[in-house]
């Protein structure tokens, strides 16, 4: 009988299931554990530059501020003592993904404010600090959770879903964003630009119907005229500035752009004497030198379309239009109205759009350009309750699937908490090595630092400013879904090939190759190509090998963690290498602004040098690594 039953058992499907639960499966909760701490730190690292970067913000404020940001990762060795001491890592993971959740909620509840920028740092400070803390736990719950040989077992397949987490953020949720930003908003439209020889050469501000305003509930966007001609006789550079100069005032008295001048603060004691002498001179050494052109040097002729609201929108409700080429041929371009906003204080006035032909055209030809409205605002909250959502359905879930080891456990008594936290501290930097250790740690990423803040911005920028000039949903697909496809391959294969002959043979090789691959961003800078499929190859190229390069940073954190604390040591570890991101982020847009982007790329190269110093120096045991027969 008991043996006809375990075979009947066995055979049912609810009874393996429940077996399997109740012996916590590692299946069952390690793919949902590092899914779970990967979406919070790409959501302020790289969502949240993406979402700023559309909402109107200056690269140099996102990526001061959200360079800011990394601070938690930086310091979180401070109080992963506490975490380990302090109740189990157990409550700690389910009590972070909690409040996660909480702080994504206030995002997406402050982003609809007028003084959203300051009340979304504030949240994002929250989420950040909260994120840390589940990293400290849900990786001192790994080597608690697991034996030696399922640690090893399942390193890969924690690293792949923290992967698929990143491409969840900077692919699926961004596309998801772009999605809500067409839906929220009113019919898109299309302008139909066409030049030729036989095209009147004057250039005149269109006129608009005063009854363009419709009684209908509906509203709309009206174009004026319906099809721009522009001339393909050349004007003198002097007669572009003037119809440039009226355009972008008018637009900018009217509240159609961001008055940046404005918005500035007013000059601190250190950037009257540190930041603003240092950035002129950088201008005058190391700025792009642009050609001085004469007031009569001919340039490619101008025409102006108007773009105004059918109706009036709610008081505090904010109508955003981007405006980018859809097809045709690219010898017309957008001069001016890239992005407008339209609210209840202009809606009666029409927002004036600048379009030039390539002065080396003559022959006929059109192009369309397609305008997206949408409630930016109401779109990426919209998106942040999405997060809310999942982060609630992570803490139920895991309240139950997961485990509770026997050495999960708070340590009876607190009189212990500062002694082990200052015994930790000291055994770590009183090491022979350390100044070496923490020279490999800062400084092996120092280019990939910068590439990976302004990456996405320079893919966005138009070309006018030195860009690429993609949208949202391509810089998605291209960086955020293919981009993380090849840096989770390359990390693959780079624990393949350290598994096979060790980290001592390949770090020289992965040193080179974290760095060399940043050609591809000078290159792109530098000409600026058409083809999407160009763009992608580059940065599959450079993330691919950023994949396979990180990995001998990360086991040089593993071999130097190693002993008594490695759970202390490796978080002191990972908070460097925060420190190695922040530091080198937060300055970047400072300095793209300042000298572009081709000259940006330049330097990044440059700082190749410095990642490769500590390199001659390391001294790593030759069978580190390396997998034993016995494993």
């Amino acid at each position: 009988m008991k043996e006809s039953s375990g075979t009947s058992n066995q055979r049912n499907p609810w009874v393996w299931i429940k077996s399997a639960i109740n012996q916590r499966n590692p299946w069952a909760w390690i793919p949902s554990l590092y899914f779970a701490e990967g979406i919070p730190y790409v959501v302020v690292m790289t969502v949240s530059v993406i979402m700023f970067k559309k909402l109107g913000i200056s690269n140099t404020d996102i990526t001061l501020y959200t360079g800011w940001l990394y601070l938690p990762w930086v310091i979180k060795p401070l109080w992963s003592p506490i975490v380990d001491l302090l109740k189990t890592k157990r409550w700690w993971i389910i009590i972070m993904q909690l409040i996660i959740g909480a702080a994504l909620g206030g995002i997406a509840l402050a982003i609809p404010l007028p003084v959203f920028f300051k009340a979304t740092l504030i949240f994002m400070w929250l989420l950040a600090f909260s994120s840390a803390t589940h990293d400290i736990a849900a990786d001192g719950f790994y080597m608690l959770g697991l034996n030696e040989h399922q640690q090893a077992y399942f390193v890969g397949i924690r690293s792949t879903f923290y992967r698929i987490a990143m491409i969840t953020g900077q692919g699926f949720l961004i596309m998801l964003a772009g999605f809500f930003e067409t839906s929220t908003g009113l019919p898109p439209i299309e302008i139909n630009v066409t030049a030729g020889p036989s095209f009147a050469k004057e250039i005149v501000l269109p006129e608009v119907p005063q009854n363009a305003e419709t009684t209908n509930e509906e509203s709309y966007f009206a174009v004026f005229p319906q099809k721009a001609e522009l001339s393909t006789q050349n004007i003198p550079t002097y007669q572009l500035d003037s119809i440039r100069k009226v355009v972008s005032e008018y637009n900018l008295e009217n509240g159609f752009v961001l008055n940046q001048v404005a918005l500035a603060k007013e000059v601190s004691w250190w950037s009257k004497h540190v930041s603003i002498p240092l950035k002129e001179f950088l201008k005058k050494y190391f700025g792009v030198k642009k050609p001085v052109i004469d007031g009569k040097t001919p340039t490619g002729n101008v025409s102006v379309v108007a773009v105004k609201l059918s109706s009036k929108p709610e008081k505090n409700e904010e109508l955003v239009m981007n405006f980018d080429f859809k097809r045709g041929d690219k010898s017309l371009r957008l001069l001016e109205g890239e992005r407008f906003m339209f609210n209840a204080t202009n809606y009666e006035k029409p927002a004036y759009l600048l379009f030039q032909c390539d002065p080396k055209l003559t022959r006929p030809t059109e192009a369309v350009f397609k305008g997206i409205s949408g409630n930016i605002h109401l779109a990426w909250s919209m998106t942040f309750i999405i997060l809310v959502a999942m982060f609630i359905l992570f803490s139920v879930y895991h309240r139950f699937i997961l485990p509770h080891p026997a050495s999960d456990k708070q340590l009876s008594g607190h009189h212990n908490l500062f002694k082990e936290f200052f015994k930790t501290f000291s055994s770590f930097f009183r090491r022979k090595d350390i100044g070496l250790i923490i020279s490999f740690l800062l400084l092996y990423r120092l280019g990939e630092s910068q590439i990976v803040k302004m990456a996405p911005l320079f893919m966005l920028d138009s070309k006018q400013l030195g860009g690429l000039g993609l949208t949202t949903g391509q810089v998605a697909l291209i960086y955020g879904t293919f981009g993380i496809l090849a840096l989770t391959t390359g990390g693959i294969l780079g624990g393949l090939a350290a598994a096979k002959k060790g980290l001592k043979y390949w770090i020289w090789v992965m040193a080179l190759t974290i760095n060399i691959p940043h050609l591809v961003y000078v290159y792109m800078s530098y000409f600026q190509p058409e083809s999407q499929w160009i763009i992608g190859l580059c940065v599959v190229i450079e993330q691919f090998s950023y994949g396979f390069g990180f990995t001998a940073y990360m086991l040089y954190m593993i071999y130097i963690a190693d002993g008594q604390h490695k759970t202390a040591h490796f978080a002191i570890a990972t908070g460097f290498m925060a420190l190695s991101m922040m530091l080198p982020g937060m300055f970047s847009g400072w300095l793209q602004d300042i000298i572009g982007y081709q000259h940006f790329f330049v330097w990044v190269m440059l700082c190749m040098i410095p990642g490769l110093l500590p390199v001659f120096f390391v001294k790593i045991a030759p069978e580190f690594g390396i997998k034993k027969k016995t494993d």
